[in-house]
């Protein structure tokens, strides 16, 4: 099959699938006697699994490594696995920081609303405590 019967298939972009193509992630394709590329179920399988660990968030690192393990014929899921947990961690620890922006904003929202609206200069008004932000 051509490049756009795998991208239509596996739902991901031709453009995407040659830049997987050139930084290693997938191999590099059969070619037909035209040039065109050409994939078999071998490549949809493969390109299935990197979208989605992608659509988890997991890196091309990971997956590239992931992916090695698959190609010396190492079963994978114990470092798939490390990885989803890492990645959980990460998102559980983005959460608080959001949550924690989230407490400051509505404060300053607050805090804002007791100063005055039209300060032209920003001296006395919410403009000037959020300058001071850092």
């Amino acid at each position: 099959m051509k490049i756009q019967e795998l991208a239509q298939i596996t739902g991901v972009p031709t453009k995407t699938i040659r830049y997987y193509e050139e930084t290693g992630v997938l191999p590099a394709p059969r070619r037909q006697p035209n040039g065109y590329r050409e994939y078999d179920q071998t490549d949809i399988d493969r390109l299935r699994l990197v979208a989605g660990a992608r659509h988890l968030d997991l890196s091309l690192d990971d997956i590239r490594e992931i992916l090695a393990l698959r190609d010396q014929h190492e079963a994978p899921c114990r470092t798939l696995l490390d990885r989803i947990q890492r990645k959980a961690d990460e998102v559980a620890e983005r959460v608080k920081t959001l949550q924690k922006l989230e407490e400051d904003l509505r404060r300053l929202y607050a805090l804002g609303l007791t100063f005055p609206t039209d300060d032209v200069d920003g001296k006395n008004c919410i403009c000037h405590l959020v300058s001071e932000k850092k």
